[in-house]
């Protein structure tokens, strides 16, 4: 639908509005759709497609049973016989089966799924409470929807609660003349130059390649940096420069996607909630802190949110934001290691040094390591993690446990010069 229709929903009370069509909102809205037909549902997007400009991946292991089904109506792509890591000692295949969707796929399954008239694309949420979502069309018409239930799926800000540094990466969809005949994901090959481009001093540096077709191959250049800054034809030079040294040729160059996403090192959450909370809005996506501290990984807690908000869709819309706001409070506090090893990422290891901490927990049992992606260690994994000898100095190691880091205040800022 686009903006300049009139929805049909518009002027009912609905039973819940959606704002923000991303991995989360999408998917909370495909698990109401399936699991109360009879409910009447909008899903406001500010942006033209749902999805953005997005690809998504993950470990089979990261979901369950029910998690998959709710993904199953979305192509994907599968890779059964695992993925591969590289790093300058040594290179490492797993058998963990791997997945991945891209962002128009995401919107294609969800057009196919939901209501033509719940899908409101073009229109921007202008305020949100309890009762309602005003919405905003091209034209600059203002239009009330009246819900029991208003969920807030809009993406992450930077909060002066939250500490933490960035994941920045450039991503090329690319064909080859020549088929590449590469069989499994690359998640990181972290063989390559340290250093982050244009003077930001060191990061932790790898490429992201996933064999798409036999011709096709998504090649991602990712760094853990300081700063939220990303140069886009920096990482483009050295996408090129990664594909000429394994004898890529590429003739078509389909797609782009950029993005600087928070790693969390810690903070005040309580007091972030606060700066976030709108009173009896349901806060369901990286806003409101359902992310992988370390990893920055939302499918996982997408999915489980999507299936915990389809299973409790009777609740009112107040009793329904404090159950997030709590179940929020229990993800922070379960995550709390994997920001202890943020902390140790960022404030233990010199930047350029920071690869030496992959590089040792790939060593490990593959076990520990699907369960590390899905942040359910436990504590034996916690233990096999920290124990033996550090690749970091030990001062430096506890000096970074009781470091307060650094507010995650500043917007992440594109550089575009290509």
């Amino acid at each position: 639908m686009n903006d300049t229709q009139v929805s049909p929903r518009i002027g009912q009370q609905l039973d819940c509005v959606i704002v923000g069509g991303g991995l989360a909102g999408g998917l909370i809205a495909l698990a109401l759709q399936r699991a109360r037909p009879d409910f009447r549902i909008a899903l406001v997007e500010a942006g033209k497609v749902l999805g953005g400009n997005h690809r998504w991946s993950w470990f089979d292991s990261d979901l369950s049973g029910e998690g998959r089904a709710l993904l199953s109506g979305f192509r994907q792509t599968e890779w059964d016989d695992g993925y591969e890591v590289a790093f300058p000692q040594y290179c490492r295949a797993l058998k963990t089966p791997y997945r991945s969707m891209a962002s128009a796929d995401f919107h294609s399954g969800l057009v196919r799924e939901l209501p033509e008239d719940a899908l409101m694309l073009g229109r921007k949420a202008v305020s949100l409470d309890a009762r309602g979502v005003d919405i905003e069309d091209s034209q600059g018409q203002v239009t009330r929807l009246e819900a029991r239930s208003v969920i807030d799926c809009r993406p992450f800000e930077p909060s002066l609660h939250l500490t933490g540094g960035w994941q920045v990466f450039l991503g090329r969809h690319m064909r080859m003349e020549q088929p590449h005949h590469i069989s499994r994901p690359v998640i990181m090959d972290a063989h390559v130059d340290q250093l982050a481009p244009h003077g930001n001093g060191g990061a932790y540096r790898f490429v992201y390649v996933l064999p798409l077709g036999a011709h096709d191959l998504f090649v991602e250049d990712t760094y853990y940096a300081d700063e939220p800054a990303l140069d886009r034809s920096a990482l483009s030079a050295r996408i090129d420069a990664y594909a000429t040294a394994k004898g890529w040729s590429d003739y078509a160059i389909l797609g782009h996607e950029t993005g600087m996403l928070p790693v969390l090192t810690g903070g005040d959450f309580a007091a972030h909630q606060r700066s976030v909370r709108i009173e009896g809005v349901t806060l369901a996506g990286a806003r409101g802190g359902f992310t992988h501290p370390l990893t920055s990984y939302t499918l996982p807690m997408a999915v489980e949110n999507a299936i915990a908000i389809a299973r409790d869709a009777d609740l009112t819309g107040l009793q329904l934001s404090l159950m997030f706001e709590a179940r929020a409070r229990r993800h922070w506090s379960r995550t709390s290691f994997y920001r202890l090893l943020a902390r140790m990422l960022f404030h233990a290891a010199k930047p350029e040094r920071r690869v030496q901490i992959f590089q040792r927990f790939y060593r490990l049992r593959p076990g520990l390591i699907e369960r590390f992606y899905a942040a359910r260690s436990t504590l034996m994994d916690k233990t096999r993690i920290l124990a033996g000898k550090p690749p970091v100095s030990i001062m430096r190691a506890i000096a970074a446990i009781f470091s307060r880091g650094t507010a995650l205040t500043r917007n992440p800022t594109p550089k575009d010069n290509e």
